[in-house]
């Protein structure tokens, strides 16, 4: 039985918002870019590679072209150990600390004059907002706006969910991105709902003030969240052994002077080693399979057959065992990390030339003056790759000194056989994540390292637990 709330009326004095009897004062629901938040570099005394001149952007465009040496359907291979859903996952966790809409390709960014739109805390600040208060339309009035909203598609019995949208379909999100496609839509799903969940046990636990109950809600719901990133998604990426050693031995090149950052070398290239896991063709649910993205299709079709966002039809929903191991269905794997994207993603519907997502990767890394991937190696004492590892880009002058974001990418293909990053993508992906944590005096580490789950078995909680509690699996 669900947990009865009513609806509390507030009012302002003195800065705070107070209910009419003045019990509670919702704390911890800031987020959005008051902070003023910046980028920064991991390796500030690096030089940059490549030069910003038209040959080297000529060199650029060649190597991430629709049909050329990224685009091979062939090799593009499927990663035994990592399941499709993560390649999401991984997405939403870059959505909840990166947010960079006024940076351009066609100059030169300082990364510490340009805005990040989110915090470098992972707290989910896409999914809550600024709270109930600044953010009611992301909040169930009827529930005292203690729980997010979510729909129905239609109006028929056991019609499937969605996020809630406006009259033209726009889904109401903190993020947009985070309806860009319907597999990360689904996902911002299933976390509204795990919030809600969450909402109604703790008041079954004896909470009986609803706003108490949700700021308890969502330090649970973020706990677990945090703890997945920590103990299954980072280990899959850059195994447990690297894992351990972070928090034994500390962080070797992710520092700081007053407050965390977000490096251009992981949310320009390390990061992004996402695209290369997408597949072209997704199974979503037992009525539907179709293309990440299908540029034949019009964009104004209620109901394409690919799977963009910013669209609700009865099929369009995500059935999770295609996409974990929940034990209703056989799940997708994800591809394999290496410099062979999905040929979808060469074509991307959605947005101004170039329409390659491999050449939009490159001229950001450009655009932001990432020094080459070799050079992060010896900064960090690991031995670069050899140059025949990438005879493929030399005639693009690309084999002795390669573009980070490349390099990494192929340097999980020679160290780990795509399975899994290399040596230099893992120690940054782990550093910056783990670092965040560490630097967030709300985190579950900072708060109480002895916490463990209160949800899954033993002290053991996945992903696939946090669907079966959100009522998603």
């Amino acid at each position: 039985m669900e947990a009865e709330f009513k609806v509390v009326c507030f009012t302002f004095e003195g800065g705070r918002l107070l209910s009419h009897n003045d019990q509670f004062w919702l704390k911890g629901t800031p987020y959005t870019n008051s902070n003023n938040e910046r980028f920064g570099r991991m390796f500030p005394n690096l030089p940059s590679f490549p030069r910003d001149t038209e040959k080297d952007r000529e060199a650029l465009l060649e190597l991430g072209k629709k049909g050329g040496i990224m685009d091979q359907t062939t090799k593009n291979l499927d990663n035994p150990n990592i399941f499709a859903g993560f390649t999401f996952f991984g997405q939403f966790i870059d959505h909840d600390i990166t947010f960079d809409p006024m940076s351009s390709f066609e100059k030169q960014n300082n990364p510490e004059a340009i805005e990040n739109y989110r915090t470098p805390v992972l707290e989910m600040d896409h999914i809550y907002g600024r709270g109930p208060f600044a953010d009611p339309h992301l909040y169930d009035i009827t529930t005292g706006g203690v729980k997010l909203l979510v729909e129905n598609v239609s109006s028929e019995k056991d019609s499937p969910y969605d996020v809630p949208r406006n009259s033209q379909n726009t889904a109401l999100v903190v993020d947009p991105r985070n309806d860009e496609n319907m597999i990360i839509c689904q996902l911002h799903l299933a976390f509204l709902k795990f919030h809600n969940e969450m909402v109604d046990y703790v008041m079954r636990e004896g909470v009986k003030h609803p706003f108490e109950a949700f700021e308890k809600a969502q330090r649970l719901v973020r706990w677990h969240y945090q703890w997945i990133i920590l103990y299954e998604y980072l280990p899959l990426l850059v195994g447990k052994t690297l894992v351990k050693d972070i928090l034994a031995n500390g962080r070797k090149f992710y520092r700081w002077r007053n407050k965390p950052y977000i490096p251009v070398e992981f949310s320009m290239a390390a990061f992004r080693l996402g695209h290369s896991q997408v597949r072209p063709f997704y199974k979503v649910n037992e009525q539907f399979s179709a293309p990440i993205f299908n540029d034949s299709q019009d964009l104004s079709h209620s109901d394409p057959d690919d799977l963009r966002g910013g669209k609700r039809a009865p099929r369009r929903y995500v059935e999770w065992g295609n996409f974990f191991n929940t034990g209703t269905g056989t799940p997708q794997l994800g591809k394999m990390i290496d410099t062979t994207l999905s040929s979808p993603l060469f074509e991307l519907p959605f947005v101004q030339p170039p329409k390659s997502l491999a050449q939009r990767n490159l001229l950001r890394g450009l655009s932001f003056g990432l020094p080459c991937g070799q050079d992060v190696s010896e900064a960090m004492r690991i031995k670069p790759l050899d140059h025949r590892d990438l005879s493929d880009v030399s005639e693009l002058g690309f084999h002795r000194k390669t573009p980070l974001w490349f390099y990494i990418l192929r340097e999980a293909e020679i160290h780990a056989d795509g399975k899994r990053l290399g040596p230099v993508g893992s120690r940054i992906v782990a550093e910056v994540l783990i670092g965040l944590l560490q630097a967030d005096e709300n985190s579950f580490i900072r708060q109480n390292t002895n916490w463990k789950p209160i949800l899954g078995k033993k002290g053991k909680f996945g992903i696939v637990d946090l669907l079966k509690f959100a009522k998603v699996v």
